[in-house]
């Protein structure tokens, strides 16, 4: 059987004072509705929506931090409670993915698996799902590689990391070895990566049959693979929690990129020409808003501006009026309990500033 795993185990602290301790950035609900009279969407919820037709909801699965599931559960209603995976805490991806795939292959041995991310908006769908179902039959046909997919570049972009392209595998079209995985680069090599027209970004994204992806992880870390057996053994039983809260924090912290993508022997890489935007800032966010005559982008906000241009207002207070005047280039974000303010061009600071607000005014507050 196909299964997807959707990886939402992040923070977002870039999207304070929205995104706080209790609720990540993923199960935000500033997106846009599906239709006219809905409600507003989460970055979760858009991402288990662009897998119907393709994954059965008893094949989605979701990967956060267990602090998280009760929320996730509130926001995907048609997944029961034992196909969200509850992380103690964070040990980055290679963990994060040996978990999910070692309780999917206890669950079905011969599981095929796709590893999602939860925090970008990808566009077109059906696009995305027919590079999702070639890989599938990829790894159904040649169940040795692990497949991830090169996001088609549309500018030479210096915060992604990349993936070589190599031969096209003979009976496997639109399928091409990866030749190699390259980190992120300076913005000279990313204009010579992008003329190449052989280098996609890296996705972070993949498609490889559970048993596969185990052996790699029993040969390249194998101090991960001997916890997450043990994990694996006691889910479903009574010691669940117990062993899981015990050896999940023991395992070493490294992402699953280093532990075995850049390792493996039979590594494979489908191309995904599609609009691929990282919802991981404010600007970042405000491209997916429609602008207004003057540049201005709102969500979940009454605004009034007067001689202003481009200012970006969000707020979680729909009846909340906020007004501008002389402003430009500006993010306001507005909540109950924190309000920023800042230049568009600062944006990169609001981590920092997050640390400074903790210090100042406490815990409750980021």
């Amino acid at each position: 059987m196909r299964y997807a795993v959707i990886m939402a185990g992040g923070a977002g602290t870039r999207l304070w004072p929205m995104s706080r301790t209790g609720k990540p950035k993923q199960l935000l609900r500033f997106m846009a509705p599906e239709s006219a009279g809905d409600p507003q969407r989460s970055l979760l919820n858009l991402a288990a929506s662009r897998l119907r037709g393709l994954v059965e909801p008893k094949g989605i699965y979701i990967c956060t931090g267990a602090s998280y599931a009760r929320q996730v559960l509130e926001d995907l209603p048609m997944l029961p409670a034992e196909q969200i995976l509850g992380e103690p805490m964070g040990r980055d991806t290679a963990n994060a993915v040996g978990f999910s795939a070692a309780i999917l292959a206890k669950r079905d041995p011969d599981a095929s698996m796709a590893i999602l991310t939860a925090d970008h908006v990808i566009e077109p769908v059906p696009v995305f799902q027919t590079a999702l179902r070639t890989a599938f039959e990829a790894v159904e046909k040649h169940p040795e590689f692990l497949v991830t997919f090169g996001i088609t570049p549309t500018f030479a972009a210096t915060g992604y990391g990349y993936v070589q392209r190599g031969e096209e595998l003979k009976d496997l079209p639109g399928v091409f070895r990866v030749q190699a995985f390259r980190e992120k680069p300076d913005a000279a090599t990313a204009e010579k990566y992008v003329a190449a027209g052989n280098y996609a970004w890296n996705s972070g994204m993949f498609v490889w049959k559970v048993r596969t992806i185990l052996d790699q992880l029993k040969q390249h870390l194998p101090a991960s693979y001997e916890g997450l057996m043990k994990i694996a053994a006691a889910w479903d039983t009574p010691r669940q929690m117990e062993v899981l809260n015990a050896v999940y924090p023991t395992l070493p912290k490294i992402s699953i990129d280093f532990a075995v993508m850049e390792k493996a022997p039979h590594v494979a890489t489908v191309a995904m020409p599609i609009k691929w935007l990282d919802v991981g800032s404010w600007p970042s966010f405000g491209e997916t808003l429609a602008a207004d005559g003057n540049g201005h982008r709102t969500a979940g906000a009454k605004v009034l501006h007067l001689a202003s241009k481009n200012v970006l207002v969000v707020s979680d207070e729909p009846e909340h009026v906020i007004a501008t005047i002389g402003c430009e280039n500006m993010i306001i974000i507005h909540t109950a309990q924190a309000t920023l303010v800042c230049p568009a061009a600062h944006a990169e600071k609001i981590k920092a500033l997050v640390a400074e607000v903790e210090k100042a005014h406490g815990k409750n507050f980021v």
